[in-house]
């Protein structure tokens, strides 16, 4: 094959993973080309929420305000039966992410129309969008990958050779199928409708996101951004989509809720099933899977779009590094040994979260739910909206409650030598960064250890407290008070930090760079 490349990476699919993915190689100074079957958006929500781990990322693609504009706080989430039982809730923290709440509502159509104004306005140049595109082949060999579409209204067949390409493409990715990937896990039978409504006037706690638990019509009832409201209920055993020909038969379900013409229009609605499936494996040579092509899970716990947008902001890191250079190809396996576990993880939460809102729980699980925490004045936060942490990959040292490895660092306002404030992520850039409690950490380090940090191009920076003084240029200044104690909790004199901003090691287990 010629060694002559159209683009460094074909993007499959240019929904939410796919807009991602090119946003990240883009802005890291490679290519893509993205075909997407559709002309349009996808008229119907899917997704409901966006988080702080995934604003930090439209942070770092410096997208995060623009976003803002269109997606909407979420105030706290409550499990309730129809009796008006509150059976749990989950009040939303400030994020430590950044100065930003903890979740957001979207409109999923109008948020993706947001992401896409975004990448044309600040990736033209390096993002070629080839809508009505259906792919049609993809074909790979030691060098690079080549891609057949086919015009969808003219029938056009034409080809983009790429160095890699990343599969998008869906939960029925034809991609993925094509590459013989098998995926595993259930389907289950029972199908849900969701009725997208417009709000015509407020009704009491409509923003708090409540799950209604019931055993027969379990209810997800969320409103949201840009003056929406969604339901989600089971169909019961008899009942089929059929039932349900026009906007008349769908009414009574909102009825039964208190809801009526007076508080809402139905502006869409539609049906589905839950999957909890996952792909054997996510790399076919330099083919990658990402999205619902490499999982998918129930919606409970919010994370199905996020967890793709995750996938692509990983995937899209270390290709641009590989391709530019500046990382050895090895690193692309680190791709599915970070996303997997987490992708697992989110599955897992959302089949519990399910029993959960369908009262599935035996009684001594509803028991240790409802049980107070064993330290009332700190108890943990719910697995839902604790802050990130990574299960696997590109790491070193144990991963465990009391570990600092894989945890994602907070991101206060910072100063530098000089005192110049702004967000951690500004003063971190996209390096590898060791940080040091009051200590250069680059003295912390053994000539070999030092070697291989240089290698990946890391920096080394002592963080100072807030009442002493810098020492050198590159010093931060721990202004609010909250990365040296993040770190002492975990008795970490030095972490190492990814440019994701996850620590990779510290000092407690060992500074030297992990393996591949």
């Amino acid at each position: 094959m010629t060694d002559t490349f159209d683009t460094d990476v074909a993007i499959i699919g240019y929904g939410p993973t796919g807009l991602l993915a090119a946003m990240t190689l883009a802005d890291n100074g490679v290519s893509a080309v993205a075909f997407e079957r559709d002309s349009e958006i996808y008229p119907r929500a899917r997704a409901v929420t966006v988080n702080d781990w995934t604003m930090r990322i439209f942070q770092d693609l410096g997208i995060d305000e623009r976003i803002e504009k269109v997606i909407e706080q979420q105030r706290a989430l409550r499990w309730v039966t129809y009796d008006g039982h509150e059976i749990m809730r989950v009040e939303q923290p400030p994020s430590t992410l950044g100065r930003r709440p903890r979740f957001y509502n979207i409109y999923q159509p109008v948020m993706e129309a947001k992401l896409r104004e975004c990448a044309a306005a600040d990736h033209g140049d390096r993002i070629d969008v080839r809508y009505g595109a259906e792919v049609t082949g993809v074909d790979q060999d030691a060098d690079g990958v080549t891609v057949t579409a086919k015009d969808t209204a003219t029938g056009e067949t034409t080809t983009v050779r790429a160095r890699y390409a990343i599969a998008a493409d869906g939960g029925s990715s034809a991609v993925r199928k094509q590459l013989g990937i098998t995926m595993t896990g259930d389907t289950l039978d029972v199908q849900w409708i969701v009725i997208d409504c417009k709000a015509k006037r407020w009704w009491p706690d409509r923003d708090l996101l409540t799950f209604w638990s019931d055993k027969e019509r379990p209810v997800v009832d969320i409103a949201l951004s840009a003056g929406n409201h969604r339901w989600e209920m089971p169909l019961k055993p008899g009942e089929t989509p059929e039932d349900f020909p026009t906007n008349d038969q769908v009414w009574p379900l909102l009825n039964a809720l208190g809801k009526t013409s007076d508080d809402v229009d139905i502006h869409q609605y539609a049906f589905y099933r839950h999957h909890t499936r996952m792909a054997d494996h996510w790399r076919e040579g330099r083919v990658f899977l990402a999205g619902d092509a490499a999982h998918l899970m129930p919606p409970w716990a919010g994370a199905g779009m996020q967890t793709g947008m995750r996938d692509a902001h990983n995937l899209g890191w270390k290709l641009a590094r590989v391709i530019k250079g500046e990382l050895d190809e090895r690193w692309l396996d680190t791709y599915e040994a970070d996303r997997r576990p987490s992708a697992a993880f989110y599955t897992g939460l959302s089949v519990e979260l399910g029993r959960i809102i369908k009262q599935e729980l035996s009684e001594e699980e509803q028991a240790a739910l409802n049980a107070p925490p064993p330290d009332p004045d700190n108890p943990p936060e719910p697995p839902l909206i604790a802050p990130p942490v990574l299960g696997g990959g590109w790491l070193r040292g144990p991963l465990s409650e009391n570990s600092i490895v894989g945890r994602m660092i907070p991101q206060p306002v910072v100063g530098d030598s000089v005192g110049a404030m702004g967000r951690l992520d500004v003063h971190l850039k996209r390096d590898f960064v060791l940080l040091g409690d009051n200590v250069d950490p680059a003295t912390l380090l053994t000539p070999e250890e030092k070697k291989d940090w240089d290698a990946l191009g890391a920096r080394y920076v002592a963080v100072r407290p807030q009442n002493a003084y810098t020492e050198a240029a590159s010093d931060l200044v721990d202004l609010e008070r909250i990365i040296l104690p993040w770190m002492r909790t975990y008795g970490a004199k030095a972490v190492a930090v990814r440019p994701d901003k996850f620590v990779a090691a510290a000092d407690v287990s060992g500074l030297a760079a992990p393996e591949l």
